[in-house]
């Protein structure tokens, strides 16, 4: 029996892999099919002195620290999770040398297919897809991302069952990467119903949940609050505790005796890969996860300086004819420039892997295409970071963080200006493709 996809647009097709253009165009040099996954956006920040002193004092230690960590970390993790309303024991706990290695032993762990949502973190599908599992792209409703719309993702686990598949894991993100946006509490409700009523174990990738940009207005709820025994929360700490080139993220398992042999599974698999953190990245880890005073005033002021530079990106997509929901989350924005889809044209750009290499180009920065997040490549979308606007040198970028008005500062002025000139001159070009009224 031929299966279609989750969309029911005939055969089987999964979204290009990462790093792959259309048939005609090959591949940029050192671009290889999973190789150029587009990672975390990072901060853009200097280490704070506080996790580079953490590190330095366990420089020492060149005993291997244990598979799914040692106990302070478990403890600190425990804790972490405590001050948001989620606690668990350490038996309950892994860590890991990032969030992909997790979710690659969960995913090994679980067996089946997989359901994501689409647009999706570029890392997950990957994995699933390196285990030989299939791939389900679920759509997400007009006003956030990350979550999948519950009707939807019951159409398709009806329709992957109907053809002889076997769906098992979901994998969400109430606070999402590439959309940036929250999900509202109702939804997730109405999807982790689904969900669960379909008997399917849910993956909630909590990266991007302490960086909202308004904090006391936004609900943030986890899947993990409805349903605690079929829910595994991942946090990789590069979302707001750690940089991104000291690899920690931890896992949450679910309470009873489901909760317990998963657990086990996933400590065989990080076993049998060897994925253990480094010493030294434990004991920085831990002391993040205990969000002493430095590392929580850091993590605030980050946020509310990315909070800021997001919402001046949003503006300038907004204003040249682009389309992007409100950035809500995190340090990126998604932008949908198909109004503008005529000026690209004249530029050769015709579907995402040309924007993402049109704007690379044109902005002097990363500008992954909505491919790269499972999205369909003949849409105009891009995913766009607000750590790369922050300035060239360290001292720079400090100055961004302790200005009380960074945007007025002439760097990030001046990258401001070049996005939205970039911006303003392709709506220029559509206006003057617009036919006569």
């Amino acid at each position: 029996m031929r299966r279609t996809d989750p969309e029911g647009h005939g055969p089987a097709r999964h979204p290009l892999p990462q790093g792959h253009g259309p048939a005609h165009r090959p591949l940029p040099q050192g671009h290889g099919p999973v190789r150029y996954g587009p990672p975390l956006p990072d901060d853009g920040l200097p280490v704070l002195p506080e996790l580079s002193a953490a590190l330095a004092a366990a420089a020492h230690r060149g005993g291997e620290e244990p598979v799914g960590g040692g106990p302070a970390l478990l403890e600190a993790a425990c804790g972490y999770w405590e001050r948001r309303g989620l606690p668990v024991g350490p038996d309950r706990v892994t860590a890991g040398p990032g969030a992909p290695a997790l979710l690659l032993a969960l995913t090994a762990a679980l067996g089946g297919d997989v359901l994501v949502p689409r647009p999706c973190a570029a890392w997950w599908a990957p994995y699933a897809r390196l285990l030989g599992r299939p791939v389900f792209h679920v759509a997400t409703p007009a006003e956030s991302g990350g979550v999948p719309d519950p009707y939807a993702l019951l159409e398709t686990v009806r329709r992957v069952r109907e053809e002889g598949g076997d769906p098992r894991l979901l994998v969400l993100s109430v606070a999402d990467d590439p959309t940036a946006t929250v999900a509202p509490p109702e939804l997730l409700h109405e999807t982790v119903e689904a969900a669960t009523g379909e008997g399917l174990h849910l993956v909630s990738d909590e990266t991007w949940r302490d960086t909202l940009h308004a904090p006391h207005a936004t609900v943030l709820l986890s899947p993990a609050e409805m349903v605690p025994d079929r829910v595994t929360v991942v946090t990789d700490l590069a979302g707001a505790l750690l940089p991104a080139g000291w690899p920690a993220a931890v896992a949450r398992f679910p309470a009873g005796d489901t909760g317990t042999a998963l657990h086990a599974r996933v400590l065989d698999v990080l076993t049998a890969l060897g994925a253990r953190l480094a010493g030294p990245v434990a004991v920085a880890a831990a002391h993040a996860l205990d969000e002493p005073g430095p590392v929580t005033a850091r993590r605030e002021a980050a946020v509310r300086l990315h909070a800021r530079v997001a919402a001046a990106v949003h503006g300038a997509v907004v204003a040249a004819g682009g389309l992007a929901r409100p950035p809500q989350a995190g340090r990126h924005l998604y932008a949908d420039l198909e109004p503008l889809r005529a000026a690209l044209g004249a530029q050769g750009v015709g579907d995402a892997q040309e924007l993402e290499e049109f704007l690379t180009a044109r902005l002097g920065m990363p500008a992954p295409g909505g491919h790269r997040f499972g999205d369909d490549l003949q849409a105009l979308r891009v995913r766009l970071a607000t750590g790369p606007l922050l300035g060239d040198t360290d001292t720079e970028r400090l100055e961004c963080l302790t200005s009380p008005a960074p945007l007025e500062l002439p760097h990030v002025q001046r990258a401001l200006m070049s996005l939205g000139s970039a911006l303003d001159d392709l709506r220029d070009d559509a206006q003057r493709w617009e036919p006569p009224r």
